[in-house]
């Protein structure tokens, strides 16, 4: 039986949470899922509480609303070609989710410090390039929309700070000349237009651009006030952010601040992690294995990345302009030996598959609203319970109140409370010793004003 420590106790005000395709449109929670054919076929499991589940129905189920795949033109093997891409783009639809279509442009992973061509385009003269790329793009949205697996979002490129398509697409170093930005701009705005050659006008597909290093304010403003000068038409800016690459959570803030301001454009972090644990799960060198990597005040513990996910989320809800729009967590499947992974300390999962704690954030944070917080209301005593708790709130002035209890998918338990109530503190005490063990909402209607708090009920040993 699972076992959630005291510390998890998330408040959220507003009605219980449903996961739906129509929560994209507000705030992005999304999952790059890249790995996650490629570890089922190796024999990876993924469990919830004990029970194996489908990680797709994991990930919907604690809040999810989007799930990120990248592609690569002739990959070695078959995981991130097109056909696996399209298996998996059904896969997502589905179960109900979003997903997002990352462009590498390359044969292999493409990132500020490898940006190399397909092999298949190495020889090829800038102007053939230059429509090869817009031939392959439409090629794989067409494919997409023949099954009707359109993504929301796609990326023209991953994390291409110093360009893309090297040499040919560089702009970083000798490499930054008009002359190379403006070749750099035709590549991309080739990309874009195979994408929105293929849309009717009841598609809708968001066009992001993706820097690698979304705490550096001055990378940010060069990269993207260069870009626009080429006329690139495009609709959000995509931010990639691991503090011990990137920098503080003070530096993110700060940079979606000004990009917001700056360019007028929504941001989504499509790329985040952190650690719970600094230990192996299996013999593949892990990418970050030292406390000198990890964030000031975030320890690696299942509570240190539960609480650095929590701050990371709300910086980006709290963007100016509202126009913070999402996070991607990176390969939160990635879980250790199928095949060996260099992440599985960054997983949501833990070793064994089961699904981490910290995956609740997920669930209620993009709808948490800290200025409004009242921390002396709808209090559970304990949390997690056996048996029985107590639940305490304050009642401000006479009126109708409803208190009931669901589970996490909302399905109603019990309704303990449907009447009007004289001001003061309330105490009302739930003995529930035969109900499943699991995750629940208690959900306390006061007039107008609705809140609702989780509790686990957790087993006798």
């Amino acid at each position: 039986m699972k076992r959630f420590p005291f510390f998890i106790i998330i408040i959220v005000f507003g009605s219980i949470l449903k996961v739906t395709l129509a929560q994209q449109t507000g705030f992005i929670k999304g999952a790059d899922g890249s790995v996650l054919d490629k570890v089922e076929q190796s024999g990876g499991l993924y469990y919830d509480e004990g029970v194996q589940k489908d990680a797709l129905e994991i990930f919907k189920k604690y809040g999810f609303n989007l799930i990120r795949l990248k592609i690569w033109h002739t990959p070695s093997d078959q995981y991130n070609s097109l056909p696996n891409v399209l298996a998996m783009a059904k896969r997502v639809h589905e179960a109900g989710l979003d997903f997002m279509l990352d462009f590498h442009y390359s044969d292999t992973w493409a990132d500020p410090g490898s940006q190399d061509k397909p092999a298949a385009w190495e020889d090829l003269t800038f102007d053939i390039l230059a429509d090869s790329v817009y031939t392959y793009t439409k090629y794989v949205i067409s494919a997409l929309k023949a099954q009707n697996t359109l993504p929301g979002y796609v990326q023209i490129g991953n994390e291409i700070s110093c360009g893309m398509l090297w040499n040919d697409g560089k702009i970083c170093g000798e490499y930054a000349t008009d002359e190379q930005w403006e070749k750099f701009g035709i590549l991309i705005k080739k990309g874009i237009q195979g994408v929105q050659e293929n849309l009717d006008e009841k598609d809708d597909i968001k066009i992001i651009i993706h820097f690698d290093n979304g705490a550096n304010n001055v990378g940010c403003q060069w990269f993207f006030t260069n870009l626009m000068k080429e006329d690139v038409e495009f609709d959000i800016i995509g931010l990639s952010y691991y503090p011990w690459w990137h920098g503080t959570l003070t530096e993110l803030e700060e940079n979606l601040d000004d990009l917001a301001t700056r360019y007028q454009k929504d941001i989504i972090v499509v790329e985040g992690g952190y650690p719970w644990t600094l230990a192996w799960g299996d013999n593949t060198n892990n990418i970050i294995g030292s406390n000198d990597q990890l964030h000031t005040g975030y320890p690696a513990t299942v509570e240190g990345q539960t609480e650095f996910l929590k701050e990371v989320l709300k910086i980006i809800k709290n963007t100016t302009d509202d126009r913070g729009k999402g996070f991607v967590y990176w390969s939160p499947e990635w879980i250790p030996g199928h095949p060996g992974s260099p992440w599985e300390n960054l997983a949501l999962f833990d070793f064994k598959g089961e699904v981490l704690e910290s995956i609740l954030v997920f669930n209620d944070n993009a709808d948490i609203d800290e200025n409004n917080l009242n921390t002396g209301l709808l209090q559970i005593d304990p949390n997690p319970f056996f048996d029985s708790l107590q639940i305490k709130f304050h009642q401000a002035e006479k009126e109708h109140v409803k208190l009931s209890v669901s589970d996490i998918k909302g399905n109603l338990i019990e309704v303990l409370v449907d009447e009007i109530l004289t001001t003061g503190n309330q105490i009302i005490s739930w003995n529930k010793p035969d109900l499943n063990p699991g995750i629940y909402l208690i959900t306390i209607k006061q007039g107008n004003k609705t809140q609702s708090t989780k509790t686990i009920k957790v087993e006798k040993r």
